[in-house]
C-alpha cells in the first residue's frame, strides 16, 4: 500500500464513524501565530481543543503537512524527516480515548491487515498528582495488546502551559522473528500511533487543573507508517523517495547518509517553496536558505562542481504534484539556482574574510558575532569554512 492509498483509508475509515476532513493542508500557520511552521496535525486546531466550535464539528480528520527543524541533526536516521505528513483524528469533547483507541487498533488490524501479535502498546502508570489511565489499560488488555506501563513517556503536554494529559502509544514491531520485549527496551518496536487525552491543563506554577471539557487527540506519520507497510528499514526507503533514489545516485555518487540528507532537504525546499516562501535572510526564509546551504554543503563535499541546476525536473514536479502545490516547476528551480549563487557569492567572501589575520586564531564570541552582523556569516558556515 503506497502513501495515497494508506491516507485515502485513513481518511475514508473515519469518515465511516462521523468524523468530517479538514481540507486545505499547508505549512504555514495562520496569522498571528508565532510558530513559523506547522509542526503536527493539532497545530492548527489549538484554538477549538481550548474551547472555541470548530465550524465541522465535533468530530475531525486531517491529513497535515507538517516541517520541524528541531530533529534536522536526526535527518537521516530511519525515521525523522524534515517536511512529512501526519495523518489526525480530533474528538472535541464528544467520544473518550478508549473508544478512539478501539477504532485505531481496528483501522490497523482490519483496514490495514497488519498482524496483531506485531502491535505493543503503552500506557499512563500515574504519578502522585495524576491516577493511572486504567480505561485505556483495560481497553488493551481487552484487545489482547500487550502492554507497557510508563510515567514520563506516556504524559503529553503542548510545552510548560496549557493542555495536557495522558497519552496511549501503539508500536509496531520491525524487526525479523516474533516480537521480543518491550517499547523502552527494544528500539524495533516503532511508535506509529499517538492517543492523547487532553484531560488537564497545566498552569504557569506548575499545577495542574482539570479540563471542563475532555478533548481526543492522536497523529500517525503517514511515511513511518508506510515504511512499515512497505517492508522499508528507513522512511528513506518508502514510495515517496522513489524517485530521488532512482535520479538522485546517476546525477550526484553519494554515501547513503549524504543521500537522504540531500534528498530530504531539497524535496522539503521544494514544498516550502511550493506554499510560497522565499529564501531570506530571518524567519521562514532563513529556514528555507538553511535547508538549501545545508545540502550543498553535504554536495561539494564530494565535488565543488555538483550544482542544483542539475537536479532533475521531475522530482520537483512529483514532489510538488504528491502535496498538492499548484506552482510551475520552472519557478522553483529558478529560485534553487539564485540562491545556490548566492551561496557561492557568501562562501568566496567568507574565505577571504577569514583569510585575514584578525581571524586566522580561536575565534572569540565578539569575532562570531562580528562576522555575522557585519559580513553575513552564519557560525556553522564559519565552522565549515575553517575546516576546509
Amino acid at each position: 500500500m503506497d502513501t495515497e492509498q494508506l491516507a485515502r483509508t485513513f481518511v475514508e475509515y473515519f469518515e465511516e464513524r462521523g468524523h468530517r476532513r479538514i481540507v486545505g493542508s499547508t505549512l504555514l500557520p495562520p496569522p498571528g501565530d508565532p510558530v513559523l511552521f506547522t509542526t503536527s496535525g493539532m497545530h492548527p486546531l489549538t484554538p477549538y481543543l481550548e474551547g472555541r466550535p470548530h465550524p465541522l464539528g465535533s468530530r475531525l480528520v486531517n491529513v497535515q503537512r507538517c516541517l520541524r527543524t528541531t530533529d534536522l541533526d536526526e535527518v537521516g536516521d530511519a525515521t525523522h524527516l524534515t517536511v512529512f505528513e501526519m495523518l489526525g483524528t480530533w474528538s472535541l469533547g464528544d467520544y473518550d480515548g478508549p473508544r478512539s483507541l478501539d477504532w485505531g487498533y481496528g483501522l490497523l488490524t482490519e483496514g490495514l491487515g497488519i498482524d496483531p501479535g506485531r502491535l505493543h502498546a503503552t500506557v499512563y502508570a500515574g504519578d502522585d498528582r495524576t491516577e493511572q489511565d486504567t480505561a485505556s489499560l483495560r481497553l488493551w488488555q481487552d484487545l489482547g495488546v500487550p502492554v507497557e506501563l510508563t510515567v514520563e513517556d506516556n504524559w503529553w503536554s503542548n510545552g510548560p502551559v496549557g493542555p495536557c494529559g495522558p497519552d496511549s502509544e501503539v508500536f509496531l514491531w520491525s524487526g525479523e522473528g516474533p516480537p521480543t520485549s518491550t517499547p523502552t527496551r527494544d528500539d524495533r518496536w516503532v511508535e506509529v500511533w499517538n492517543h492523547v487525552t487532553m484531560s488537564h491543563r497545566r498552569l504557569d506554577d506548575g499545577s495542574l487543573v482539570p479540563l471542563p471539557r475532555r478533548n481526543v487527540d492522536t497523529g500517525l506519520g503517514l511515511e513511518r507508517l508506510a515504511t512499515l507497510l512497505q517492508g522499508g528499514r528507513s522512511v528513506f526507503e518508502c514510495d515517496v523517495f522513489d524517485p530521488w533514489r532512482r535520479l538522485v545516485p546517476g546525477l550526484w555518487p553519494l554515501d547513503e547518509p549524504s543521500l537522504r540528507l540531500v534528498s530530504d532537504h531539497l524535496r522539503s525546499a521544494v514544498v516550502v517553496l511550493g506554499d510560497g516562501v522565499r529564501p531570506a535572510a530571518t524567519g521562514r526564509g532563513y529556514v528555507l536558505r538553511r535547508l538549501l546551504r545545508r545540502a550543498l554543503t553535504v554536495l561539494w563535499q564530494g565535488d565543488p562542481s555538483r550544482t542544483l541546476g542539475d537536479l532533475p525536473p521531475e522530482l520537483v514536479r512529483h514532489t510538488l504534484d504528491h502535496f498538492r502545490q499548484d506552482v510551475d516547476p520552472g519557478v522553483v528551480l529558478r529560485v534553487l539556482a539564485e540562491e545556490e549563487s548566492r551561496f557561492v557569492r557568501l562562501l568566496d567572501r567568507g574565505r577571504q574574510v577569514l583569510a585575514r589575520p584578525r581571524f586566522r586564531g580561536p575565534l572569540t564570541e565578539e569575532d562570531f558575532h562580528h562576522l555575522h552582523d557585519t559580513h553575513g556569516l552564519p557560525r556553522d558556515l564559519i565552522t565549515s569554512l575553517r575546516e576546509e
